[in-house]
């Protein structure tokens, strides 16, 4: 329960470092908004602001999972290349037997069981978080292009299709998902134990370990469930290009990465939370979509992303060393 910090005529909560952080966060989404709408009277449109939620969902989603990896101390750049090979094979599903329920299915099996094997890989083969989902990127690269042959595939039912593009309630699709994913993210890293201890195994790995939390378990479980959120984020992806081929999603794992440390979740493990990357996903949308409403070249898009990621990991370096961690 917050204490009052008392003040003459003014009684204001006690925050933590990480509320502050996202206080902070919002204070710069909502002058990024309010700059974009003096300068681009189009940004406020219904059209776009649509726009920049759909787009902001499917990068949490991805951005989810891999939130829950770094904060147990640990790293996925494979997302990305998860993303392109369950989506390949959940478009074959489909489109092979008809069945939408088979495809998400195995889009899904696909990104969980890669989450598995990289898990394994840090967790059992004791191989670096990076060197393990580094070299699974480019596996997983090469038997997607393998897989495709340079092959296309296109058109798929309505009804999958809502899953990327449809509305509800005039919002998008994936909206819902995103705020179905957060409330149950965040239920479970702040209020059960389960969550305390990655944030524990993240923060201090030895002393988990003595203190009795399953380590090896719970790098497991985090890896297995980046995996599954990037086999979520392929069906998402697959309904909204409707087609499918060997370089979708190439682009993603970084942006992912962008919107988690853009967010506050800190490189070092330990600190961060899916609201925090959340709003981090909506602050790179909204730079990113700015930037076409002022007609910015699209070659710039790459160079401001890189800024405003060292600008963040650099905020996150100096308020560690203000707080001597």
């Amino acid at each position: 329960m917050n204490t009052l910090v008392q003040k003459p005529g003014l009684a204001l909560p006690h925050l933590s470092p990480e509320q502050r952080a996202v206080l902070l966060r919002l204070a710069v989404l909502g002058l990024l908004g309010l700059a974009l709408s003096l300068a681009a009277p189009a940004f406020l449109t219904t059209g776009n602001l649509l726009n920049v939620l759909r787009q902001a969902s499917l990068m949490f989603l991805l951005a989810s999972g891999l939130t829950l990896v770094i904060l147990c101390g640990g790293l996925d750049l494979s997302i990305g290349a998860n993303v392109a090979l369950s989506a390949c094979l959940a478009a074959t599903a489909i489109k092979g037997t008809g069945s939408i329920a088979l495809g998400c299915a195995v889009g899904a099996g696909c990104g969980l069981f890669i989450g598995l094997l990289n898990g394994l890989m840090v967790t059992a083969l004791r191989i670096p978080p990076f060197i393990a989902t580094y070299g699974m990127l480019w596996i997983l690269h090469g038997v997607t292009y393998w897989y495709m042959n340079g092959e296309t595939i296109h058109g798929f039912p309505p009804e999958f299709r809502m899953l990327g593009s449809g509305y509800l309630a005039a919002v998008p699709v994936p909206v819902y998902l995103m705020l179905g994913v957060l409330l149950a993210g965040t239920v479970l890293t702040q209020y059960t134990t389960w969550g305390q201890e990655i944030y524990a195994t993240g923060a201090n790995t030895e002393a988990a370990a003595l203190s009795g939390v399953p380590v090896f378990s719970r790098r497991l479980a985090v890896y297995a469930l980046s995996g599954l959120m990037a086999g979520l984020a392929s069906l998402v992806f697959l309904a909204r290009l409707n087609s499918a081929e060997g370089d979708m999603g190439e682009s993603l794992t970084l942006q992912a990465i962008a919107a988690v440390l853009i967010g506050g979740t800190s490189l070092f493990g330990g600190t961060g939370t899916l609201v925090g990357t959340l709003i981090g996903a909506l602050i790179l949308t909204v730079v990113l979509n700015g930037m076409n409403q002022l007609g910015i070249s699209a070659n710039w898009q790459p160079f401001i992303t890189g800024v405003i990621v060292i600008l963040s990991v650099l905020s996150d370096a100096l308020t560690r060393k203000r707080q001597g961690g």
